[in-house]
């Protein structure tokens, strides 16, 4: 710098305005060119931190779906056998009043719901924070943002099915069934105690209205969201994969 001043000075003294301003411009470059470096330097760390923020945030991403893909296959899987279920308890309505078989009587009773619990911590903290804006796909970004609706849509479902089930279903088959006729039906071993069991019930049950209203309104339920469970795993395969691909790019 000391250098550069004794320059200016001994230009300025020697009257040469021309050299001068040459040697002026040349510092205004010389300054740009240093500002440019710096700022070139800047912007490579700040893309390599965003990088590193972005393939973070892919990583949890993909996790999570693959989760959500193994509990939506296992219940692909029940919907489909409670649908089934319930069909042959409708179809034994039908053919009263033949004996029930001990299948069709496991049927009746066995109405546990288990409540698919998909993850979503990982898609809602990238849909409601700035973590977005690390996406670099405009493809990525529309899937995931509208994932969360997707989501919405089948935890609504799942909670239908399971009021259906709880306050409705449940409780009609308790006013009908004692006990001991669903411990027999569970567990054979107990079949000593069968002269207990009230075979009159299961026709009662069968033929209440409120009973026959129920199960169709969790067939279709179960339906529905059999359909919603599908299309929400082939929506989560194909952001699992376009993840994927970004993070083996």
């Amino acid at each position: 710098m000391r250098l550069f001043r004794k320059i200016k000075k001994n230009l300025i003294a020697s009257g040469k305005i021309k050299n001068y301003l040459l040697y002026a411009l040349g510092e205004i470059l010389l300054i740009v060119i240093g500002i440019l470096i710096a700022w070139k330097i800047n912007n490579s760390n700040e893309i390599r931190k965003n990088k590193i923020v972005e393939l973070k945030i892919y990583q949890s991403l993909n996790e999570e779906l693959n989760a959500n893909l193994v509990l939506l296959d296992s219940s692909v899987v029940r919907y489909a056998q409670n649908i089934q279920t319930i069909q042959n308890t409708i179809q034994s309505i039908r053919s009263l009043p033949k004996e029930l078989s001990d299948q069709v009587k496991e049927g009746i009773i066995n109405v546990n719901h288990k409540v698919t619990k998909l993850q979503s911590a990982a898609i809602n903290s990238v849909s409601s924070t700035n973590k977005f804006e690390f996406i670099e796909s405009d493809l990525l970004r529309d899937l995931i943002a509208a994932y969360p609706n997707e989501l919405n849509t089948f935890e609504n479902q799942e909670a239908k099915i399971s009021n259906i089930v709880v306050n409705r279903l449940q409780p009609e088959i308790e006013s009908h069934l004692s006990l001991i006729d669903i411990l027999l039906t569970r567990d054979q071993r107990h079949n000593k105690t069968e002269t207990y069991s009230k075979q009159e019930d299961y026709y009662a049950l069968l033929n209440s209205k409120e009973y026959q209203n129920v199960l169709i309104d969790r067939l279709l339920q179960t339906e529905n969201q059999l359909i919603t469970a599908n299309n929400l795993r082939d929506k989560t395969q194909t952001i699992a994969f376009k993840l994927n691909k970004e993070l083996t790019n």
